[in-house]
């Protein structure tokens, strides 16, 4: 296994894969996680949970993209929950580019709950549980629906002629983004 490497390669597929059962179970450790930071923050008050949760998903999203999704402890996890479920194959590329939003929004949800947090200032709070929202909501459809909106960005994104479209064009969960 390669250090520095985003998706596997299986015989059959003409580009990276990853396994789509791994994947649902990490969005939904990150959905329970989110929605345990939620009621910690937005309902009861005590707002130190909200930079903890979102730094553990930061880390996660940090790792995955830029070293290995493998290195991650939510997706060991999330492997051993499916561990002999049968694996279906998904292309690598649009999921990297969604964890790459999911940085982004990991990392504003972070610096937002840790300014409120640290200064209990609560102009932060209505940006950061909007943001929450948002992200437990992408997190809930990949899990409950096999939907990835970060991936139908990214072949939409393709389609606009916004980024380069790959010489093979990955499948993704139900062969529902293809490009034409």
């Amino acid at each position: 296994m390669a250090i520095f490497s985003f998706g596997e390669t299986v015989p059959g597929f003409g580009f990276k894969v990853m396994n789509e059962r791994v994947i649902r179970g990490i969005s939904g450790i990150g959905f329970l996680m989110g929605m345990i930071a939620f009621i910690h923050a937005f309902i009861l008050s005590h707002y130190g949970v909200l930079p903890l949760v979102s730094g553990i998903l930061l880390f996660h999203f940090l790792t995955a993209v830029l070293i290995n999704p493998n290195f991650s402890p939510i997706t060991l996890l999330a492997r051993l929950f499916v561990r002999k479920q049968t694996p279906i194959y998904i292309g690598a590329v649009q999921k990297r580019f969604a964890w790459s939003l999911g940085v982004a929004l990991t990392a504003t949800i972070f610096i937002l709950g840790m300014l409120l947090y640290t200064s209990g200032d609560i102009k932060y709070f209505q940006p950061a549980c909007s943001l929450c929202i948002i992200c437990m909501l992408l997190m809930f459809l990949e899990t409950a629906f096999g939907i990835c909106v970060g991936c139908k960005l990214y072949f939409l994104a393709i389609r606009l002629k916004l980024i380069k479209k790959p010489e093979i064009m990955p499948n993704c969960m139900g062969d529902v983004c293809e490009v034409k």
